[in-house]
Formats: C-alpha cells, structure tokens, sequence
C-alpha cells in the first residue's frame, strides 16, 4: 500500500518565516509551489526574491511558467522574451514563448518562434504553428509545411485536427475530410465533419457531431458557430441566436459569426439585437457586403427605404451576388409601405430562395458563416 507524499511548501514557508530574506529558501520554495500546482504561491515567492535582486536565467524561466499556468500570458512572455534576449535559447523556452503570444493572439510572432527544433522537441508545436498560419491567412503555406510534417508523424491527432481547419478554410473539402477523420476525437477534427455534414444538408448528424466537439472542448469557437447553424437550418432561430453570439464573441474579428448571429435574431423577430449584429461586422469590415445587405433588409422592415436603397446599392456593388443585397432589392420591390407586407416578407425571408444560387437564408449562411474570410 503506497502512501501520499506529504506536500513539501508547509515546510519551507515555515522555515521562511523565520528567515525571510534567504534566497535559496525562496527559489527553493517558488519551485516547490510550481511543482505542487500553488501557480500563484510561486509567483508571489519570486516577486519577493526579485525585489531584493535580479532573477537568475533558471528562476525567470520559472516565473514565466507559472504565469503561463496562471494565464497572466504578457508577464509569461516578458519573462520568456528577457531569456532570449540574454542568449537562452533552446525549443522548450521558444515553444513556451510561442504559446504565451498566441494566448496574447500575437500570431506573426507564434509562427516566427517555431522552427523544427521546436517542433522536434515540442508535441503540440506543429499545430500551433498551422494554427498561427490560419489565423494569418496564409492557408497554402499552412498546408503546404503542415502536411509534410503530417506525412512524417501521422498520429499527431492535433496537427491533423489543425489541418483539417486549414483545408476547409481554403475551401478543400477533400482534404478537410481526410485530415479530420486522422484528428480523432479532437474538437477540431469533429467541428470541420460537423461543417462538411451541413454542407451536405445533414442538420442532424451535424448536431450529433458539433455537441461532441463542446463536450471535447466547451468553447470551441467553430462548434458553437456550426450548432447554432445547424439549428438555424432546422428552422430553431432562438437556439441558433444563442450558439451563434457565444462563436461569435469568441472568434472576435470572423464577419461571418456576426451576419449568422445577426439572420438569427431577425428569424426570432428581434430585429434591434439583429442590427447590432450586423453593425458589430460592419465596424470590422465595411468592404464586406453581407453587413449592408443585412442592414438593408432591416431598413426595409422598418420602413426606411431611403437607406435601404443606399444600404442595397452598396452591398450590390461590393459583391454582385451578394445574398443579402439580392434579399434587400427582392423586398424594396415587394414592400409598398404596409407593415403587414413587411412581416410576411421576414416570415417568408429564412425559407424562399434567393439570388442566383436559388439558396435559402440559413443555407446561405451555413456556407458563408462556416468559412473563415481572408
């Protein structure tokens, strides 16, 4: 019968209590603290070290761990960066570096850091790596340094998973699918079949596998996003609007999440939160057409044809085939100032195809929403 080591931290604050200015006590005691899961406690302690003296290589590559641990990313990556800077550099600190600045979204820097000691070294490096390129929009070259180390270690589940997002941003589905169904039970690997599900209009198995993908990773931007879709393909926009504003936030700058969020709140009748919506994506981005075309349509609704013609010129001219623009000019059309004619239309809006493509609303947004613009 094994018995529990006995935590080790009790001790050594005790001996610090009386004799607080030993600095071999206070490494020695922030290490122990680190190696106990006390994050914090360490912190703490090398603060008061640091206030007396400089921290050592060994104590300031500790300080940012426990930073890290404690998600305070700028103090990890200060403390990291100062160890390069001093000419300590080997993979482990680079990749802990690397993971402080995608944490602080600083994605140029993430890719930059990681070389193929790093990944050598560092299991979760590679797909950290293509999901830096991602976020960048250099897709190809995602793919391209991506795949050949895929093809060298072909169970690394993250780095597939990784992949299998790439590919369906660049819009190669084959690939997608291939990557993902390598990338196991990752909540990468199950949100890109859940989007390529949609894309076959299979709303249901697209549920089953977006609800697997949370219950891998609760915040998963690309699930929430793909489960409020596929309830707003079943006709549920309430649900959807719920999904959808939780991908949204945390995906931040994706034009895409806000115009879904937006469609599902007008189907709901909520035609103030769906403004909002659209205008959280026209202020990061107004070259992209879909926030004036959903914009316009509201303009409509609410009588205000002036600005939903101006509001519809612009989508238009944006992009030609724009969905909402071509809903926008379909009601201007219709609407001859009755409120009743307007709420018919916003009844008919998520069921009556529309534009070229003849795609319904929620169909447009699945394959509009699901794709990361560049």
């Amino acid at each position: 019968m094994s018995v529990a080591t006995a935590p080790k931290l009790p001790r050594l604050l005790g001996f610090l209590e009386r004799d607080p200015g030993n600095l071999q006590l206070l490494a020695d005691a922030a290490a122990t603290a680190l190696d106990e899961g006390q994050p914090a406690k360490a912190i703490d302690l090398l603060d008061r070290y640091a206030a007396t003296t400089p921290l050592p290589p060994e104590l300031l590559n500790l300080s940012g761990v426990a930073a890290l641990q404690e998600g305070r990313f700028g103090e990890a990556a200060k403390a990291f960066e100062d160890l390069l800077a001093q000419g300590h550099d080997d993979p482990g600190l680079r990749f802990n570096l690397a993971w402080a600045k995608a944490m602080l979204l600083d994605w140029a820097r993430t890719a930059d850091l990681i070389d193929d000691a790093t990944v050598a070294a560092a299991p979760r490096a590679a797909a950290l790596k293509v999901e830096a390129l991602c976020h960048l929009g250099k897709l190809e070259e995602a793919l391209a340094w991506g795949g050949q180390i895929a093809a060298q270690r072909p169970g690394d589940q993250a780095l597939m998973g990784a992949l299998a997002v790439a590919a369906m941003d660049a819009e190669q589905t084959d690939l997608a699918r291939a990557y993902a169904l390598k990338a196991g039970t990752t909540h990468e690997g199950l949100s890109t079949l859940g989007m390529l599900m949609l894309d076959q209009d299979d709303a249901d198995e697209a549920l089953v596998t977006f609800d697997r993908a949370l219950a891998v990773y609760p915040h998963s931007a690309r699930a929430l996003l793909g489960k409020g879709l596929a309830l707003l393909s079943k006709g549920d926009p309430r649900a959807a609007a719920g999904q959808l504003d939780e991908g949204a936030k945390i995906f931040g700058d994706h034009l895409g999440s806000w115009i879904a969020s937006g469609w599902a709140h007008f189907a709901s009748g909520d035609q103030v939160t769906a403004r909002s919506r659209f205008e959280t994506a026209l202020a990061l981005d107004d070259t992209f057409a879909e926030s004036h075309g959903g914009l316009a349509v509201l303009d409509v609704i609410e009588n205000d044809l002036e600005s939903a013609r101006r509001r519809t010129d612009i989508a238009l001219r944006l992009d030609r085939v724009c969905f909402s623009g071509a809903l926008a000019r379909s009601m201007l059309l219709e609407h001859d100032g009755d409120p009743a004619t307007a709420e018919r239309i916003r009844q008919k809006a998520m069921n009556a195809p529309i534009g070229a493509a003849g795609r319904t609303l929620a169909q447009a947004m699945t394959v509009m929403a699901g794709r990361r613009p560049s």
